[in-house]
């Protein structure tokens, strides 16, 4: 008999996604944030945060494989690289398949989110035991803030902008990233949907634009996040992520080629008159 027991994310007043669920393997209420994790039909183990999907098994490599080669493919040797939340992992194991990255950071607030991955993630999480990894659980925020000058990438791998994470939108934020950064540094964040997060994106290009020489948005498609159609901003200080591409350094990817690199800048129409500004 079928499980008629439900997940469904209100991803905005007018908008939800249902997911068939098996069983509930976890729930608990953290110092940050509620956490779930469940079974689904469709998309395999699902993390949820305060409600909203963060990962899931079957749709995880888009993601992090967007957020994290688009940005090492542009820079020409990246060794040192900062994640700001992404507590899953899967932005790590990503960036240390690089053969140039010596040194990973992870600054993830809720120590919870890394253990609780670990334990029903442990493909996503596998990079976070690897000896250039130093995971500090630490408010990303300041922990960007007295880091000057440390990092060739860095990634704003946050959740939806709401509760921990609404500072990680914001231009003073983005200011000390470029403080964080090297003097050819460039970042990626996560900037959610073109079709419900319109507002959002508008501000982000906008401040990063105003703080950066380079400043770009790319796509990806991902099927459990709001729309499908889920946008990336990167801010560069010197390099540019379609001149400057690089040869591809990793061969285990599913989504990312170097063909996707480029091909991710070619924006719609509606999205180019979004940014444009």
């Amino acid at each position: 008999m079928r499980s008629e027991l439900w997940f469904t994310e209100r991803q905005n007043d007018n908008l939800e996604i249902g997911l068939r669920i098996n069983k509930i393997l976890h729930s608990e209420q953290t110092e940050y944030q509620s956490m779930d994790v469940v079974e689904t039909e469709q998309y395999g183990t699902l993390l949820v945060l305060d409600g909203c999907i963060m990962t899931t098994d079957k749709d995880e490599f888009v993601y992090h494989e967007m957020l994290a080669h688009v940005g090492l493919h542009t820079h020409p040797n990246p060794k040192s690289v900062l994640i700001v939340g992404g507590g899953d992992g899967g932005v790590i194991r990503e960036a240390i398949k690089h053969p140039s990255v010596e040194r990973a950071v992870l600054a993830e607030i809720d120590g919870r989110v890394v253990e609780v991955s670990k334990q029903y993630f442990p493909n996503i999480a596998s990079g976070l035991s690897d000896p250039r990894v130093d995971v500090q659980i630490t408010d990303g925020i300041q922990y960007v803030k007295d880091h000057p000058g440390e990092f060739d990438v860095i990634y704003i791998d946050s959740t939806d902008p709401i509760g921990p994470a609404v500072g990680l939108f914001a231009k003073e934020f983005y200011q000390a990233v470029s403080n964080a950064l090297r003097e050819d540094g460039l970042f990626v964040a996560q900037t959610e949907s073109p079709f419900v997060n319109q507002d959002l994106i508008q501000k982000v290009h906008a401040d990063v634009r105003d703080l950066f020489p380079i400043c770009e948005l790319y796509l990806a498609y991902v099927p459990t996040y709001p729309t499908g159609m889920w946008s990336f901003t990167m801010g560069s200080k010197k390099y540019h992520p379609l001149r400057d591409q690089q040869p591809i350094r990793v061969q285990d990817t599913k989504y990312y080629t170097e063909q996707v690199h480029q091909a991710a800048f070619a924006l719609p129409k509606f999205v180019q008159e979004l940014v444009r500004g």
